[in-house]
């Protein structure tokens, strides 16, 4: 067994575990892998603000990475979720880049956990402005969006 059925084989069974009957694809990349669960149960897997999609995630790559050391990280989606979600961060963070642009001032975005983190900083790499997360060791951090 591959690394990407073996995910899809612990997202089906722990979901299994807890009660859910689920389908799922598999979107697969060049980069990564996405498993979309399909369930008339979505709003209770996603939970609020996307938590219960999140840890859901850490766990199949936790797992997933104890069995297989070399594979990269698995995406999980519930509804698109997780894919709107990121296409509005990403809206969102080119509107605050482009008011520091305008103003010339520093803004800082919501606390961010560090896979948004990512998404903003690589969506603001080539948006003419400088972006920086405090060193902290807290999950959820506020990055600042600088003039460059």
């Amino acid at each position: 067994m591959n690394w990407d059925d073996a995910a899809e084989k612990i997202l089906i069974t722990m979901l299994g575990q807890l009660g859910f009957v689920v389908g799922v694809s598999k979107e697969v990349k060049p980069d990564s892998v996405c498993l979309h669960i399909e369930t008339t149960e979505s709003k209770c897997i996603i939970g609020r603000n996307g938590d219960r999609l999140e840890d859901i995630q850490y766990l199949v790559n936790r797992v997933l990475q104890k069995h297989y050391p070399e594979a990269p990280r698995v995406k999980v989606d519930c509804d698109r979720y997780r894919e709107e979600h990121e296409s509005k961060l990403v809206e969102k963070a080119r509107e605050l880049a482009q008011r520091v642009k305008e103003s010339g001032k520093s803004v800082r975005t919501r606390p961010l956990n560090a896979y948004y983190r990512r998404i903003v900083h690589n969506a603001l790499a080539e948006e003419g402005v400088k972006t920086q997360s405090p060193k902290t060791i807290a999950r959820y951090k506020r990055i600042e969006i600088q003039p460059n």
